[in-house]
This record gives C-alpha cells, structure tokens and sequence, in this order.
C-alpha cells in the first residue's frame, strides 16, 4: 500500500499521529498550504486563506500541550460562519470585507480543541441556490453541488482533512455526494448555531466533511460535546431499513445501479435488510419543507431584502419575495405539521436502527450555473434527522456516486457506528 502524502492524511489518522508527536502540526498545516497553493486556481474551494496565522498557530500548538481531540488539523470554515480573524461575507457582495466581532460558536469549539484554521470556502449566496466560483474536482464541468460547495471541494482535493458545512435543505449530503466525500449532517439542535448566518431555524443543521466516517466523527464530537460518537463500532445484528423513498422515480441510471450493488452485499452479510413501508402521504413533506424554509429565509434575510435588495441574485429575490407574503398562521399550521411528522417517522425506528436512501439524483450535474437538486434530502431535513452520506464508487465518467444513512433523532452515535460497518462493506 502506498503510504499517503501528508496532506493526504485522513482527520483521524493525522490526529493520532499529531497526539504522539509522531506528526508536527506545523509540517502538516505547512502541506495542505502547498496543496491549496497549487490547486484552489483552479478549484476555487477557498474564498480566502491567511497562511501566515496557520503556520503560527501551528506552531504554537507544537510547543505546547495537545489542546484536544483536533489538535493541529486543518480545518476549512464555510463562509457562513463568522470569524474575526478572517472576512466573512457570506457568499454576497453585501457583506465584502465583513469582519464579525466574535467567532461562531462551533468555530470556537474547534480552536479549542486545538483545530488550525486554514480559511473561509465558498459558499453559495446566503447559503441558497446561487453558486459561487468552485468547480467540482473530479470534472471542473460539473458543480460540486452546495451551499456547502468549497468544504466538499476542499476535502475531496485533500486541501484540508476536515471541513464546516451546513445543512438546510441538502446543503451538506448533496455536495458530499458530488465531491465523493463523507458528509454528516447531525440532529436537528445537536449543535449551537450561534455566529452562523441563520436561513430556516426550524431546519439549519451545522455539521461537516472528511475523508472517512471516523473522521466526521471527529468533529461530530467536538462540535456535539457528544463522545460517544467516537465509538464508531457497531456490535451484532444491524437492522437496515431500505428506504428508496417516494422520489426514486426520479433517481438516475447511476444512483439505480449503485442502490442495487449496495443491497446485494448487505444482505451476504449478518445485517437484516428489511424494505420500509413510509406512510402513504410521506411525499407531502416535500412541500412542507420548501414552504417552512421560504417563511423563514425571508425574514431571518429581511435586512438584506429591505437594505440591499438590488445586490441580491433575482432566484433569492424571488424565494424573499414569495417568503414574505406567506401568512404566519398557515406557517403556524407547517411546524405544527411537522411536529406530528417527526412523531410518525420516528415509529420507524422500532423497527430499524439506520435508514439506507438516496443521498442526490444521482452523480454531479454538468454545467456551473446551478447546484443540483436537493430532492432527496429535503424531507430528511424537515424531520431533523441525523444523516451520513457514504460515497461508493464511481460512474463510467469517473465521477462520485454513493448513498446516505438516516438515523434515529439523537441518536447520532449509533448512526455513526452504523455507518463505520457499513462502509467498510459498501466500498468497491
């Protein structure tokens, strides 16, 4: 096996390594540095990069004790998330050369866990379906999907083992799926959204990339406080709902072949692969989702809407306009909804420990002028599940094709394990 180049190394690995003092931080964060140096031009994964602070706090970390769990790994940070050390423009011009005054929340717990970060990537505007300039690696001609376009991109190029991502609709299993890395999106509330551009409070979801399921993990547990998701084994039978959902129609060749290849070899092993049975008005929590974010998009942006409304692309203009006119009651009446909905799905669970479904449509889109659709995660999202997506193999154009796993509301770790086990069988 051929040993991997530094920036190569995955979260987990590197970690152990940089706990033994096998692995200087600095000769770490000093690689990846070299890897977006020679690649970003042409990936536009990063919308901003402070090289001198990373190496000095790099080096800070390896004159003193092991700060914690990421201790002199390098993390990319979505540019949604706020950093006084860095811009954060969120995507929009509004916001060019914005320095918040306190970090988030989530980037806090990380630099206390003794993460380096790297840079601000790119994210869609406002976290929305107007792309920024990444490009998808495997085949610049494609997107790499989004809003968490540039932590996929930068993971999958190996620019940085680890990366913050957030999730509304599909913002972080789509772009995994695209990129061909592991995506995890945790349970709805798991972790504090404070100094993160908020869209739709009743769905935003901060979470994460990396290379394998111990490496997001990793991060899961830092951002959680959550240590059992370190615990990434699973232990006797594993009952696997198969779940293709009420949208598999729509599913490609691609997506189609890699579910069929995947069910096949989990039911060769000890697992029990069962089909779900989702309640016969599952699909109209499609809809449900698409109304609850447009209500809430276009009031948590009303300052952009109403201050800055000319320096907004014409599809958010549109969502804010529609958003704003759609009366309080009948959104009301939508959490109310989606509180019965989340009490229903989770009956599931008696039955089963994981759900196995589609993570996108299939492999990246072609073309740059929009992000794919998030048609297979939106209900997912609505009901706050935890979820992981698994990249699998790839399609005869070289790009990544895989599947996601939904579990259990707050049972993140066992979701975790789930998907270690399931991985390592999947992957061919």
């Amino acid at each position: 096996m051929t040993t991997p180049k530094l920036h190569e190394l995955g979260a987990a690995q590197a970690a152990t390594l940089l706990a033994r003092r096998e692995l200087k931080a600095e000769d770490l964060v000093r690689a990846c540095l070299e890897r977006v140096a020679a690649r970003n031009d042409d990936i536009h994964a990063f919308v901003h990069i402070d090289a001198v602070a990373a190496l000095a706090q790099a080096r800070a970390l390896d004159n003193g004790p092991v700060r914690g769990p990421l201790h002199g790994l390098p993390l990319g940070v979505k540019d949604i998330f706020d950093t006084t050390d860095l811009p954060t423009a969120y995507g929009s011009a509004v916001y060019a050369h914005h320095r918040p005054a306190a970090d988030a929340a989530s980037v806090t717990l990380c630099r206390e866990a003794g993460a380096v970060v790297l840079g601000k990537t790119v994210t869609t505007e406002f976290a929305y379906f107007a792309p920024g300039p990444t490009v998808n690696p495997h085949n610049a001609l494609h997107t790499p999907g989004g809003s968490s376009s540039g932590s996929a991109a930068a993971v999958a190029d190996h620019m940085v083992p680890l990366a913050l991502g957030t999730q509304t609709a599909g913002s972080i299993i789509r772009p995994a799926a695209y990129c061909g890395v592991v995506g995890y999106k945790p349970s709805l509330g798991r972790v504090v959204g404070a100094g993160v551009k908020s869209l739709s409070p009743a769905m935003d979801v901060i979470g994460g990339f990396g290379q394998g399921v111990r490496d997001v993990a990793l991060l899961g547990a830092v951002l959680t406080g959550d240590l059992r998701l370190l615990e990434a084994h699973e232990h006797g039978t594993l009952r696997i709902g198969l779940c293709p959902s009420p949208s598999w129609p729509q599913a490609d060749a691609d997506t189609q072949k890699a579910w069929e290849q995947a069910t096949q070899a989990l039911a060769r092993n000890s697992d029990s692969c069962q089909d779900v049975t989702v309640p016969q008005d599952f699909g109209e929590l499609m809809q449900l989702q698409k109304d609850v974010m447009t209500f809430e998009m276009a009031r948590s942006l009303s300052f952009e809407r109403l201050r800055h409304r000319e320096a907004l692309s014409p599809q958010l203009v549109a969502l804010l306009d529609a958003g704003i006119s759609m009366d309080g009651a009948a959104h009301a009446a939508n959490l109310q909804r989606t509180a019965e909905w989340r009490l229903r799905i989770d009956a599931l669970f008696e039955r089963h420990d994981v759900l196995l479904t589609p993570s996108t449509m299939g492999a990246a889109p072609a073309g740059l002028a929009a992000t794919g659709d998030p048609l297979f995660c939106r209900s997912w999202s609505l009901l706050g599940l935890p979820a992981v997506h698994l990249p699998l193999t790839r399609n005869a154009r070289g790009l990544p094709v895989g599947l996601q796993l939904v579990g259990r509301m707050g049972e993140d770790h066992k979701l975790l394990a789930a998907a270690q086990r399931i991985h390592e069988r999947l992957r061919y």
